[in-house]
Order: structure tokens, then sequence, then C-alpha cells
């Protein structure tokens, strides 16, 4: 996500406009073997662009350079970029009154003929159909009327939850849900007329990610949920939320509380409505478990992980019901790692990096393959294979103080632990993204050649860059592009629109080229860093203004609203395919959302945000960007075609797992670190589903009778490997505070 992001922002920016130089944190290893192409061999320009953050880092890390990002239509769709299908309604040709009745006539036949197909073709035509399903949760056809035994419907349809409330569904652009309780796997629901059916082949370079993120729902951050911070002024993380709220016994109720009620099923609802196609769920490494011992500390005392364990994960299968039912995809994101990746909050704990670095780093990464294969044999299952299109193996990896060689390492190790659950090629588990540990997308290009289906994430922001950021955003309210909106005009946004465009676009588009597949996995209207705990709990901001405006979007006028929309159009033209930064934003306990800019939702309800993301097409161009060209195809491996899985061995070497080294553990060899031992029992997920809670004056329904196979959790019944833990005898130091710590010398299990 985005980070502290002590925040939880994300750390690192572009700083665009400013002419910073390109800064390689990688270890002494050369990393030309394993790349394709060398980052040594990059061009400046290239290099340039790779410094952004999303989250500031702690003061003891040296400065990321500027990052550009951004993404383009490939050469076969650029027509239809050109000239969108635009969604508003044009006016129809005149004609006699007979043409028109006769007209209205067919139409009518086929709303009624759709209202008798459309069930019959999702249950009987449709992979995954039931010819012999029962109703659904209750509904109405396409054209709004009750439908006895309905099990879709479309715009003006009315829906009904497990919790006995109903909403009528509102999705102008041609979308249509599905259900069935009884086989909650039918795959067939659209979220639009222009993203293909859940069952329907996604292509990458022709199909667009218009998506956004859940940030704060199952990883917590205080700028997302303050009012869960705000009684607990000493709270700075979840780490220390948590703590706090198993003392005064709270955790569990206030926390599954929140899970229930953060997001909701009309909230999903909603983003398909909004034209949207994705969403990017972050979730913790505790929706499968915690530890109750990580080490000692200082002085002795053992340590418990204070995380509110397993709970989150029937509300995660929710949501992977909640999506099936939308058509909308997902990128589930691992967001949190033992020991913290990157010290920010939205790591679990702020402070350190005791992943993959220092005494500690080693052991916490063993546990971290663990997490990722459990999640890789639950989501590869056929069940959710259409569902779970991307895996995040672990969010904003902070490279600076990892290590260039040793991150590679861990993300190879990763892929093959994936691959080996999966099989390799299209239709073998779903794409495994990385990010790119703040050094933008340019140093990642010919990245591990042969592996299969591997995504470069990278989360371009101004945010965090540090600087004032005060350059006027309300200064029109003409919006340009493809569909522009006449206005005052004078042109919305000031800078920033322009900004957007030519800080991110070329680069992504030249990393998809260079690359591979790349996505912008967080972006957000925060031009500048305003917002109640945007910076962290007891964060200050840089904006050169003040603040208080943009912490309550209910002052804001027309041009300012024209303003952050002409650079929400502009961000998403820029990176093309992307995840906003984030759908809600919780408001404080005086009932404002005191982060606004960071609010897709408030930007629909207030009008800071398009309703169809398609009118951001042709935006860059009308500001006079020109984006480097992206041709529209992929090489086949990287998509999972001819030469899916085939490193060459020469990379697996140089990259090998354990890595040779870790950073602040004085040379030791990783193999004489502390290191856990693989003889604990597998912690497999289940399908697992919250009891619905009744609305206020309704009945909730009851559990269904499933007739479909749920599976069992596992897709790779050979993998029977035990997961790791402690090796019995050994005191380790605190893992999530143990750079500097001595090493102990016999606290080490076999290589895992």
């Amino acid at each position: 996500m985005m980070q502290e992001r002590d925040h939880g922002g994300d750390p690192f920016v572009s700083r665009s406009y400013l002419d910073v130089g390109y800064s390689d944190f990688s270890s002494t290893r050369p990393a030309p073997t394993p790349y394709g192409v060398s980052p040594a061999a990059l061009s400046q320009a290239q290099l340039a662009e790779s410094g952004y953050r999303d989250d500031p880092e702690p003061a003891s890390y040296p400065p990321a350079s500027p990052n550009n990002s951004g993404m383009l239509l490939p050469a076969g769709a650029s027509a239809a970029a050109a000239a969108p299908t635009r969604s508003y309604p044009t006016e129809a040709t005149k004609g006699s009154r007979r043409t028109r009745m006769i007209l209205l006539g067919l139409f009518a036949l086929i709303v009624v003929a759709a209202a008798v197909v459309i069930p019959i073709y999702f249950l009987v035509i449709k992979k995954h159909s039931n010819s012999a399903a029962k109703a659904s949760s209750g509904g109405t056809t396409a054209n709004g009327k009750t439908a006895v035994g309905a099990i879709s419907g479309g715009d003006g349809s009315t829906v009904q939850t497990d919790s006995g409330a109903s909403f009528v569904y509102k999705n102008p652009y041609g979308g249509y849900w599905l259900a069935d309780p009884a086989n909650p796997f039918l795959d067939g629901a659209k979220p639009n007329s222009w993203t293909p059916a859940l069952n329907e082949s996604w292509t990458w370079g022709r199909d667009r990610v218009y998506g956004v993120n859940l940030g704060g729902w199952f990883v917590l951050e205080p700028f997302i949920t303050p009012a869960l911070f705000q009684p607990y002024p000493s709270a700075v993380d979840e780490w220390t939320l948590a703590a706090l709220m198993r003392n005064d016994g709270s955790l569990q109720r206030v926390m599954e509380a929140h899970y229930d009620e953060f997001i909701t099923e009309q909230d999903i609802a909603a983003i398909a409505g909004a034209g949207l196609n994705w969403v990017r769920l972050p979730i913790p490494f505790w929706s499968i478990s915690r530890w109750t011992d990580v080490g000692a500390d200082a002085a002795g005392n053992p340590v418990s992980e204070p995380f509110l364990e397993g709970t989150c994960w029937k509300y995660i299968v929710r949501l992977f019901g909640w999506a099936r039912k939308y058509g909308l995809r997902v990128n589930l994101d691992l967001h949190t790692a033992p020991g913290s990746q990157n010290g920010y909050n939205h790591s679990g704990k702020l402070g350190e990096i005791n992943f993959l670095n220092g005494p500690m780093g080693f052991a916490n990464a063993q546990r971290m393959l663990d997490y990722i294969r459990v999640i890789a044999e639950f989501i590869s299952q056929p069940e959710y294979a259409n569902v779970v299109g991307m895996f995040g193996i672990v969010n904003e990896a902070y490279l600076p103080g990892i290590g260039r060689d040793v991150l590679t390492s861990f993300y190879l190790e990763a892929h093959n632990t994936i691959r080996s659950i999966t099989g390799f090629g299209e239709g073998h588990g779903p794409f495994m993204s990385v990010h790119d540990g703040f050094q933008g997308t340019a140093s990642w290009a010919g990245f591990l050649p042969g592996s299969d289906r591997i995504i470069l994430d990278t989360h371009p922001y101004f945010a965090f860059d540090g600087a004032k950021n005060d350059a006027p955003v309300a200064t029109g309210t003409e919006i340009v592009g493809s569909q522009p909106e006449a206005g005052d005009g004078v042109v919305a946004g000031g800078i920033w629109p322009k900004q957007a465009c030519s800080a991110w676009g070329p680069a992504l588009n030249t990393s998809r080229s260079a690359f591979g597949v790349t996505v912008a996995g967080e972006f957000s209207n925060g031009y500048n860093d305003c917002g109640l705990y945007l910076t962290g709990v007891n964060g200050t901001q840089s904006y050169g203004g003040d603040c208080s405006l943009w912490m309550d979007a209910s002052t804001w006028n027309e041009t300012t609203k024209a303003g952050i929309k002409q650079f929400a159009l502009a961000s998403m033209d820029a990176t093309q395919d992307w995840f906003f930064w984030t759908w809600k934003i919780g408001p404080a306990l005086d009932g404002v959302v005191r982060s606004p800019l960071w609010s897709y939702q408030l930007g629909l309800q207030l009008g800071f945000m398009p309703t169809d993301p398609r009118q951001s097409f042709g935006v860059c161009a009308a500001l006079d960007v020109v984006k480097a060209p992206f041709v529209g195809t992929f090489s086949a491996w990287q998509t999972g075609g001819t030469g899916a899985g085939t490193i060459a061995p020469s990379i697996t070497q140089s990259f090998a797992w354990p890595p040779a080294t870790l950073s602040n553990v004085n040379s030791v060899a990783p193999t004489l670190l502390p290191t856990y031992t693989a003889t604990a029992t597998i912690r497999s997920l289940t399908f697992i589903t919250p009891t619905p809670t009744a609305a206020s004056g309704a009945s909730a329904s009851s559990a269904p009778t499933i007739t479909a196979s749920v599976g069992n959790g596992w897709f790779d019944a050979a993998d029977q490997v035990p997961m790791v833990t402690a090796v019995a005898g050994c005191t380790y130091p605190d893992a999530w505070s143990a750079v500097g710590s001595a090493i102990p010398p016999v606290c080490t299990g076999p290589a895992t």
C-alpha cells in the first residue's frame, strides 16, 4: 500500500518536477548475471525514473531518487483508446411514430427474452454452471422486475444480502451480478461491458486494469481508520493497537466488528458499478497464524505477537465470494511480513526491518515463505482460479535496506515455491506480483528471463517526496481528454495532471517492454501529504500551505473538485493499469473523513472522481505529454506461454537460496544465523465465511446447503513438507527487534 505512511501511505514518491539523481542501493554482487539487462547498462534517462516512494522512509535511510511510472494501451487498442465507447447516451435518430413503436416492441421482446435466457445461460452453458442450482438469495431481472428464482441481475435489480438487507444495484455499464448459494463458485458475472467475465480469458496488453485497493480493512493503517486509533493515543501501528486492545479485553470484539462492517457487499457492488474491474486486497500473515514466542527482548522476556490470529480469514473468503458475484478480479496482496519488510506502520510494526535483514532476517524469511505457500495452495484451487488472478507476495519490501541481490533471491525462491504448487504456464495458478523495492521500474528491466508470469508492481506518489507541493490545483474547471468537460475554459488541476503524465507514463510503458506486465498497484489523489495520521500518528507534514483545506472535502468548491478530478484522470491515463489507494477512508471520531484525497468512494459521492474511468483516455495527449508507446504484446513466457518456467541455471545459481549474505550480520553466512526447523504441522486455510448478522428490521438468511465442492484448501496433495518452527532448546533474539543483537551460535536448524 502506501505508507508512512508511517502512516499508512507509501514511503516513496515521484518528485517528477525535480531533478534528482538516480541512487542504486544494490548489494556488492553484480546484478547483470540474473538480469537480461543489467541496471548498470541502462541509460541515465531510464535510471532517472527509478526513485519514487510511497511511504516516507526512516531518516536513517538514504534518500531514494524520483520515480516515473505509467502505462499505455497496446497498439492494437490504440484506436479504441482514441475514440472510446462513451458511457453517456447519445440522441437517437428521429423517425416515424410507427418505426419507433416497432423498435419499442422489439426492445420489450429482447428484455423479456433476456430475463429468461440469462439465468439459463449461466446455469446451463457457462463454466462452473449447475443445471440443478437453487435460487439465489433473491433478486430481480435486469429490467428491475421481480423474478422468482432469479440468480442474476443488472442495472436496477434488487440485491438481497445475507443480513436480510437489500439494495438496488446501480451499474450503467452493462455489468451484471450472478449468485447461487447452493453453488457459490459460479464464475459468469461481468462488471461492465468492456471487461471479460470471470470465466473468460483476461489478456494482458489488451484488457486494462481499473482497480481500487481495499486498504485498512484487514491490515490497519491509522490514516484509513483513525477512529480505531484515536482512543489509544500511544498506538502507532497494528502491533501497539492490538497490544492495548488485548490489555483492555476489546481486541476480538472491536476487530471482528471492523472486519464485518468496514467494507460491505454494497461497497463491492458500488465498485463494479463505478466501472472498475479489479480490487487489490491487502491481507496480513496473521490471517493464517501468529507466534506467541518470537524470541526474547533485551531483558530476556519472551515476546509474543499481539495480532488477532486467524479471525479475518473468514471475511477474506467472504470477499472472494462478493468479488465473484459482481465479476471483479482480485489481486491478493500479502501486505505484512514477520519482522517487518520495511519498518512502516502498515507492515504490522513501525520501526526496524528484520525481514531479510539483521540476525533474524533469514528466519523471518523462512516463516514468510511458509505463509506464501499456504496462501498459494488455497488460491490455486479451481474454485478460486478465475477470481484471484494476481498474488502479491510481499508489499513494499525496502530494497535499500535489504539489498537487491538478497531481495531477488527471495523473489526467485517464492516464485519456485509457488510454481512447484501450481505447475507452469497459463492456467496454472495466479500471476505473481513483486514490488519494485522503491527503486522504480527501470532497474528491473530483464528481470529473471524465463520465469513464469511475474508482474512488476510500482507505487507512484507525489505525497511523500518531502517537498512543499503547494502549487495550486484549483486553477479552473475545464476537464481535458477524449471526454472533455468545458467548464470555465481554464484547464483544471494546475501543474499536477501534467506532472503525473510526464513522471509516470513513459516509465511504466518502457517497463512493459523491458520487464513485462507492469501495474501501478497504488496511486492516489494525494499530491500533498495532508491528512490525519497520513504521515503517521506522530508525523508531520511537508506541505507548504494550510492542511486544513485538505482535511475536509465538504469545504471544497467546484474548482478544487475539478482540479482533483483532472489529476485523477491524468494519473489513470499515465499508469494505464492501476489500483487507486484506496476505496474508503473511515471518518475520524468527529465524523469527518480527514484524508479525503485518498478515498475513491468519497470522490464519487462529492464529484472529484470520474464516474467512468474511461474518461481518462487521451488526457495525457491533451496535456501535450507524449508517452513512450508500448506495442501491446508481451513475450510468450511473460504471460505463461512458450518458455515460461525456463530460467537459465546461471541465473538460478547467481540467486541461490539461502542468499550468500545479509545486511547487518557482520558478514556471517545466513546458514550460521538463527534459523527455524521444518517440523511443525501444516496450517492450511479452509472455506469458511462469517455467520450473517441480521440487519436492523430484517432477518438474516440461514446458512445455505452448498452442493458444489468447496475444496480442502490445499491444491497440491503431494506438498507435505512441514512448516517451520523454533529449534527446541534455542533462545532467539526478538525477531522484530534483532538488528544489532548478538548472534546466538546454537540456534540453527536445517536451511529451508
